[in-house]
C-alpha cells in the first residue's frame, strides 16, 4: 500500500492534510507530522485506512474527510503499517567496485548507494447519518447540500471552519459527496471532564501516532481525496499504498510532481503469512481478482505548490502488471585472495613490463657472450 506518507504543518487558520482538513480548537495549534494511507479496492468497494501522527498544543481538534458515498468507520489495525513497510522494503544486494572509495584503504569514511525506481432528490442542508465513539475519536458521518452546512456541526463541537477550507469543500457538495467528521479528543486516564481551570487537571494534549481509522464505502472506481490539500500553505508529500486486482497508477499528477513508483508486485502467500493486519485488509478474493492474489503498488508524490492541486487522485489500472522492487546496494571493494584487486592489478601492470625487460636484457647478454667465447666464424 500510503507507506502514504504525507507531512503538513497546521496552524490557525487550519491547513489541510492529504485526505481532509484539520481544524484545531480556538487559540491552539495542531500539526499533522505524518499521514500514512492505504487504499484497498476490489472492484466494488473501497477502503481507506490512515494513521495520523500529530503534535502541537491542542487538546482537541476536528478533522474532515469527504467520501463519494455512504461510509462506515471503524478503528484500524496499528500493525498494518509496519507489515506494509516490511513487505515493500528494498532488497539488499552486494556490488563490488574496483577502485577504492571512501571507507576503503587507504581512505577513511563510509560510502553507500541506494537504487530506486523509479465517488437525487432534495435533502436537508445537513444530515447526520451516524455517530459513534471509536477510541479517542468522536466520529460523525454527515451529508450536506450547502457548502456551509458542516460549519454547524463544527461550531456545536467547539470548532470553526476556516473560510479557505470551506471554499475547497464546495466541489464535493456539488458532486453530492458525504463527509466523515472526526473530533479528536484523547480520553483522560482519571475520567475527569475538567478543562484545566479552577484547579482541574488539564486535558491531555494531542500527540504522537493516533489509532488508525478505517473508512469503507462503495465505489466502482478507486479515488483518493486530495482536493482539500489546496488549502495547505506548506508543501505536501504523499505516500500511498494501493491494494487492487492489478497494478494501479494515478490518472494524472493533479498539480504535483510526477508520481514515483516505490514498489509494485503481487502479494504472495508467504508475504501474507503471519501478517494479520494485511491479511484482514486483503480479505477474501472478490470480482476481478485471480486466485485471491492482490497487487500491491506503493506510490510517492510531492506537491511543492499545493495551491495548484486540481482535484482528487483517480487511480486506474496500469498498462501492465510489471513488478518493481527497490534495491539497496552494499558496496564492497573487489579483492582477490584477500588482496584488493586494484593493488594486485597495479603491481601486475608495473612488474610484468619490468620482468619482460629484464628477460630481454638477459637474453641479449647471453647472445653476446656466446659470440665472444665460441669459435671464430669461418672466413
Amino acid at each position: 500500500m500510503l507507506l502514504l506518507v504525507q507531512s503538513v504543518w497546521l496552524a490557525r487558520p487550519a491547513h489541510a492534510c492529504g485526505c481532509g482538513g484539520m481544524v484545531p480548537a480556538g487559540g491552539t495549534t495542531v500539526s499533522v507530522r505524518e499521514e500514512t494511507s492505504v487504499v484497498r479496492w476490489d472492484g466494488r468497494t473501497e477502503r481507506i485506512v490512515m494513521r495520523l501522527t500529530v503534535g502541537g498544543d491542542a487538546s482537541e481538534a476536528a478533522w474532515i474527510m469527504p467520501v463519494p458515498g455512504r461510509a462506515t468507520v471503524e478503528l484500524g489495525d496499528r500493525a498494518l503499517f509496519d507489515e506494509l513497510e516490511e513487505v515493500t522494503a528494498p532488497v539488499r544486494e552486494t556490488r563490488r567496485h574496483f577502485w577504492p572509495r571512501s571507507g576503503d584503504w587507504p581512505f577513511d569514511g563510509a560510502d553507500g548507494a541506494v537504487a530506486g525506481a523509479p465517488p437525487g432528490g432534495a435533502a436537508p442542508p445537513v444530515g447526520v447519518v451516524g455517530r459513534e465513539r471509536l477510541g479517542p475519536f468522536d466520529v460523525a458521518r454527515l451529508t450536506a447540500t450547502d457548502p456551509g452546512a458542516l460549519d454547524g456541526w463544527l461550531r456545536d463541537n467547539g470548532f470553526e471552519l476556516p473560510d479557505r477550507l470551506a471554499r475547497e469543500l464546495e466541489p464535493y457538495v456539488e458532486e453530492e459527496w458525504q463527509y466523515v467528521a472526526v473530533r479528536l479528543a484523547p480520553a483522560r486516564e482519571d475520567g475527569n471532564e475538567g478543562d484545566g481551570k479552577n484547579g482541574d487537571t488539564p486535558p491531555p494534549v494531542l500527540g504522537g501516532a493516533l489509532d488508525p481509522l478505517s473508512i469503507t464505502f462503495g465505489s466502482d472506481r478507486p479515488v483518493y481525496p486530495m482536493r482539500l490539500s489546496r488549502a495547505a500553505r506548506t508543501p505536501q508529500a504523499l505516500r500511498l499504498y494501493v491494494l487492487a486486482p492489478h497494478r494501479m497508477e494515478p490518472a494524472g499528477p493533479i498539480g504535483g510532481e510526477r508520481p514515483e513508483v516505490l514498489h509494485a508486485g503481487r502479494l504472495t502467500g508467504a508475504e501474507l503469512a503471519g501478517r494479520t493486519g494485511l491479511r484482514e485488509l486483503v480479505g477474501e478474493p472478490a470480482g476481478g481478482e485471480a486466485d485471491g492474489e492482490v497487487f500491491l503498488t506503493a506510490l510517492a508524490q510531492d506537491f511543492p505548490h499545493p495551491e495548484r492541486i486540481s482535484g482528487d487522485h483517480e487511480l486506474r489500472r496500469a498498462e501492465a502488471d510489471t513488478p518493481y522492487r527497490a534495491v539497496e546496494y552494499d558496496d564492497e571493494l573487489l579483492t582477490w585472495g584477500g588482496v584488493p584487486a586494484w593493488i594486485a592489478t597495479s603491481l601486475a601492470v608495473l612488474v610484468l613490463p619490468l620482468a619482460a625487460a629484464a628477460g630481454l636484457v638477459r637474453r641479449g647478454r647471453a647472445a653476446r657472450g656466446g659470440r665472444v667465447g665460441g669459435s671464430p666464424p669461418r672466413p
